[in-house]
């Protein structure tokens, strides 16, 4: 049995209440300020390769050991995702909604009262270390169990915009980090950033976290998961065990439309602040100032996407929007290349692009059953995040050594056009 949400165009006949509005604005409020907690990281990669590994260390290596510690985060991601989406399908959707929101802000809170490698020598990356994974951890949980939550949560044929919004929701917590960067690059000099400005973002996240766990107090459970309680048809076997028996397809398509997903937010959004930095010799406050419009184009790319995918159908949307991700990322790299003269308006537009990675979820929701729709979707999306995900930020800085600076920008179209496939096949199933 498959989920109401389908690949073709549906009919505008269902409204969003009052009651779905105020579900999915708190669950986008809540999910921007959990995905702020995991992402400020990676923003602050420069200061902290210096400040938890030994003087002396060359400033590649120790950007890549760090990368290899953001990394960490991801490869986490599968243990929270599994867990977690095994109690969303048994006991209920919101219980888990509330716990990985909660999961991530103590670890956050803590990277920022961490001593230095200058204080405690090799344990501080070690902590460091162990403390990005238990965020991975807790996002491992949070990113699915929130997209099944909204789709759950509004009439069938808004289930594209449901998924989309919360995308969005979770990209304004990248725009939340890069904007309190970018203010502190301007505001602090190298020496005030280095003995105690880094800290401020992770402190602030930790507060922001517990915000995010009071605003959910005031979400209900949804109504899919209430009616299966209700008509005792919850999974009576291990969800994941189903899923891996009946549902492998859906898996595989999952994994590949997650890659498009990964590719886009991790290289495009997270990554190429500091790329620009690094090896196109852009100012901090420049390269942060595009990140910040590149990423409030993403949360309206997500709504624009999201939208056309009700009205036009996802697997029309998924397929033409890979290829202008795949065409705006190259412009943007080939400008950086030749100086950087449009960077800001081509980083706003590659931003919006990455937009289609709003579908990416509503193409996920469809591929499971209700019954196991946590796991199945939990599963798929976050082992494929923490295999792309994990070995992407040191794969990117290996393919730079190797093929030059336009390597980020082939990374990211290779993984938009393995999307393609999918899209085909999502038409013609709707076509049969």
């Amino acid at each position: 049995m498959r989920s109401p949400v389908a690949a073709g165009p549906m009919p505008f006949t269902d409204r969003l209440g009052r009651s779905d509005i105020k579900t999915l604005a708190l669950a986008a409020l809540g999910g921007a300020l959990e995905f702020y907690d995991f992402v400020v990281f990676v923003f602050l990669a420069l200061p902290l390769s210096e400040l938890f590994f030994p003087k002396g260390t060359s400033p590649w290596l120790a950007q890549l050991q760090v990368y290899g510690i953001f990394a960490a985060g991801y490869l986490a991601r599968p243990l929270g995702g599994i867990v977690m989406a095994h109690y969303g399908d048994l006991l209920g959707r919101k219980r888990m909604f509330a716990l990985s929101v909660f999961l991530m802000a103590l670890p956050t809170l803590l990277i920022g009262l961490l001593p230095v490698y200058a204080q405690i020598g090799i344990l501080a990356p070690v902590l460091l270390l162990v403390l990005r994974v238990l965020q991975g951890i807790a996002v491992g949980g949070e990113v699915p169990g929130a997209w099944v939550f909204v789709a759950e949560h509004v009439p069938p044929s808004r289930v594209g915009f449901a998924c989309a919004s919360l995308t969005s929701g979770l990209t304004v917590g990248i725009l939340i980090g890069s904007l309190l960067t970018a203010a502190i690059h301007e505001r602090f000099d190298h020496d005030t950033m280095m003995a105690w400005g880094w800290r401020l973002p992770f402190l602030l996240g930790g507060v922001f976290g517990f915000v995010a766990v009071w605003l959910r107090r005031w979400l209900r459970e949804t109504p899919v998961f209430e009616a299966m309680h209700a008509q005792r048809a919850l999974a009576d076997e291990l969800p994941l065990g189903r899923v891996l028996r009946m549902h492998r397809g859906a898996v595989a398509r999952s994994m590949v439309v997650t890659w498009t997903l990964t590719a886009a937010i991790v290289v495009a959004i997270l990554m190429t602040p500091t790329l620009a930095q690094a090896m196109f010799h852009l100012p901090a406050a420049t390269a942060f100032l595009g990140n910040s419009l590149a990423s409030a184009a993403l949360a309206a790319g997500c709504l624009v996407y999201g939208a056309l995918a009700d009205r036009l159908g996802i697997a029309r949307v998924l397929g033409a929007g890979a290829v202008l991700l795949a065409l705006a990322v190259g412009a943007l790299y080939l400008d950086l290349q030749h100086g950087a003269a449009h960077f800001l308006p081509l980083y706003a537009l590659a931003g919006f692009c990455v937009g289609v990675v709003g579908v990416v979820p509503a193409v996920m929701v469809a591929e499971f059953p209700p019954v196991v729709r946590f796991s199945g979707l939990s599963f798929s999306y976050n082992v494929a995040y923490a295999v792309f995900g994990g070995i992407t930020p040191p794969l990117i800085g290996a393919m730079v050594k190797a093929f030059g600076p336009l390597a980020p920008a082939y990374y990211v179209a290779l993984a938009a056009l393995a999307a393609l496939p999918v899209a085909v096949m999502l038409r013609r199933r709707t076509a049969g």
